[in-house]
C-alpha cells in the first residue's frame, strides 16, 4: 500500500500528498526497493559507482511515472533523488555536514543525536537517522571500501576516508547507546604561519622566529592537548621547508597536506587485518624512512616505542625533523617521551633524558581556550643538567591567556648563526630582538 493509499484509507481523501520531504523520501525509498535489489546496488557500487547511481536514477523515473506522484514537480523530484543517492551511496543525513568547510568535527551518538564542531564549539544539530539500521548501513558504506570490518568481535575501528578525513567507529556491546561515529575533518586548504598570525593564533614575532627555526633545521616538537591545533601548526611549519629538501612523512592516519612541495614521500601505518596480520607500525615506518634518503622526517604524532628511533634519527644527522606530542606542558612532554622510549628499551632514565635534550631543540606548546580558539602559549628549549641527571626546560616565550602577544624571556644561541646560514641578515636579527624587547 502506497503512502497516498494509506492517507486516503485513513479518511483524508482530499489530502493528495505527504506533508514533508522526509515522508516523500521514505516513500520513494520503499518503492525503489520494490524495483531494484539493494544488495545488487551495493555490489555494483564497488565496481562501477556511476552505473549504480544511474540505476537508481532510472528506477526513480519509473516511480515518478506512477499516478500517486502526480502532485510532484521536477525540482522536488530532483531534490528527492539526490537525497536518496546520498542515503544509498553517500553519507546520508551527514552528507551536507561533510561538505561544509566550516565544520571541523562530526559526532554521532547513536541514531538520534548528531553534534558538530564549528569554530571550536560543539553544537547539537537537528539531524537524526531513522533507526540504528540506517546508521549501521552508513558505517558499512564507510568501512567497506576501506577494507575494514567492525562487529562484536572487533567493535572499534580507526580509518581514513578518501577525502582525507579521519573516522572512528565504536559499536555495541562496548557502545552502550548505539553506534558512535566521530569524523575529524581536515580542510583542503593548508593554513600558513601568516594566516595563523592574522587569526591571532600566533603573533608576528613568533611567526618570524618559527620560520627561522624551521629554515635553520631545528628539531621541533609541537606539544598540546587533544584538539589544541597541533597538526595544524605542524602543517604550517612544514610549509616553510625549502623545496630542494626531501620530506618523508609518517602518520597513523594521513592528515598532513603538501600541495606545493615537489618532493614528499607520505607513509601511513596500517593496523592488523581481520585475521590479525599485516600490521605496519609507526616504528616500522620510522626505521624504514631512514633508508629513503630524507632531508626531513615528519612524524605526525609520536605516541609509543617509535620515540626511541625518532630521537636517534634527530641525533644522527636528520636535523630539522618535526613531530607532535600529546602533553599539557613542555615539562610534561619530557616525562611522556621518557615513558615512550622505555616501551622499546630499558635504558636508564638519565640516558634517555640526555638524548631528549640533545635531540629536540624546541618545544612549541599549543593551547585551546574556553571559547574554542587555539593559540601557541609557550616555547621552550631543553638542556641537560649533568649533576642532577635530568632534562630541564628553559622558557624563551610565554603568552598568557587573553594576551594579544607573548613575552620573550631569552633567545637561543643558534639565532647568531642565521646570518652565516644565509637565512636572515644581522640587521634583521637585531631588529627582531629589539621588537621582542630582548637584549641586542
Amino acid at each position: 500500500m502506497t503512502l497516498y493509499e494509506r492517507v486516503k484509507q485513513a479518511g483524508n481523501a482530499d489530502y493528495d500528498a505527504p506533508r514533508t520531504d522526509a515522508d516523500l523520501l521514505d516513500e520513494l525509498r520503499r518503492q525503489l526497493q520494490e524495483l531494484v535489489s539493494v544488495d545488487k546496488l551495493a555490489k555494483l557500487a564497488r565496481t562501477n559507482p556511476e552505473r549504480a547511481r544511474n540505476e537508481v536514477r532510472s528506477a526513480c523515473r519509473r516511480v515518478f511515472e506512477d499516478p500517486d506522484w502526480v502532485y510532484s514537480n521536477r525540482d522536488l523530484e530532483r531534490r528527492l533523488v539526490e537525497q536518496l543517492l546520498d542515503m544509498i551511496f553517500g553519507f546520508g543525513v551527514l552528507e551536507d555536514l561533510i561538505a561544509d568547510e566550516s565544520i571541523t568535527e562530526i559526532i554521532v551518538n547513536g541514531p538520534s543525536r548528531v553534534f558538530i564542531e564549528r569554530e571550536g564549539k560543539l553544537l547539537l544539530t537537528d539531524r537524526a537517522f531513522a533507526d540504528v539500521g540506517e546508521l549501521r548501513a552508513l558505517i558499512d558504506r564507510i568501512l567497506g571500501p576501506l577494507g575494514r570490518r567492525i562487529d562484536e568481535s572487533s567493535p572499534m575501528v580507526n580509518a581514513r576516508l578518501p577525502q582525507g578525513h579521519r573516522v572512528n567507529v565504536v559499536v555495541p556491546p562496548i557502545a552502550l547507546d548505539g553506534p558512535y561515529v566521530t569524523i575529524r575533518k581536515f580542510s583542503k586548504h593548508v593554513i600558513t604561519l601568516e594566516e595563523m598570525c592574522d587569526s591571532g593564533s600566533i603573533d608576528e614575532g613568533l611567526r618570524t622566529f618559527l620560520t627561522w627555526a624551521v629554515r635553520a633545521r631545528r628539531n621541533i616538537a609541537v606539544s598540546g592537548g587533544t584538539g589544541s591545533g597541533k597538526t595544524t601548526l605542524l602543517n604550517s611549519l612544514s610549509c616553510v621547508i625549502a623545496h630542494d629538501e626531501r620530506i618523508v612523512t609518517i602518520e597513523d592516519s594521513a592528515e598532513l597536506r603538501f600541495h606545493t612541495h615537489p618532493d614528499v614521500a607520505r607513509l601511513e601505518a596500517r593496523p592488523r587485518n581481520a585475521e590479525g596480520e599485516g600490521e605496519v607500525t609507526i616504528r616500522d615506518l620510522v626505521i624504514n624512512a631512514l633508508r629513503m634518503r630524507p632531508d626531513r622526517i615528519i612524524v605526525g604524532e609520536c605516541r609509543g616505542a617509535e620515540a626511541i628511533d625518532m630521537l636517534q634519527a634527530m641525533n644522527t644527522g636528520h636535523d630539522g625533523s618535526l613531530t607532535t606530542l600529546h602533553s599539557n606542558s613542555p615539562a610534561e612532554s619530557i616525562t611522556r617521551l621518557t615513558t615512550m622510549v622505555r616501551y622499546a628499551s630499558e635504558l636508564p632514565i638519565d640516558v634517555i633524558e640526555a638524548n631528549i635534550a640533545s635531540a629536540i631543540h624546541l618545544v612549541v606548546q599549543t593551547q585551546r581556550a574556553l571559547d574554542g580558539s587555539r593559540r601557541v602559549s609557550e616555547v621552550v628549549t631543553f638542556a641537560f643538567d649533568r649533576h642532577k641527571g635530568r632534562c630541564l626546560t628553559q622558557p624563551i616565550y610565554k603568552r598568557e591567556l587573553g594576551a594579544s602577544e607573548g613575552i620573550w624571556t631569552s633567545s637561543p644561541g643558534w639565532l647568531e648563526d642565521l646570518t652565516m646560514l644565509g637565512i636572515a641578515t644581522e640587521k634583521e636579527v637585531q631588529s627582531w630582538k629589539h621588537a621582542c624587547s630582548l637584549e641586542c
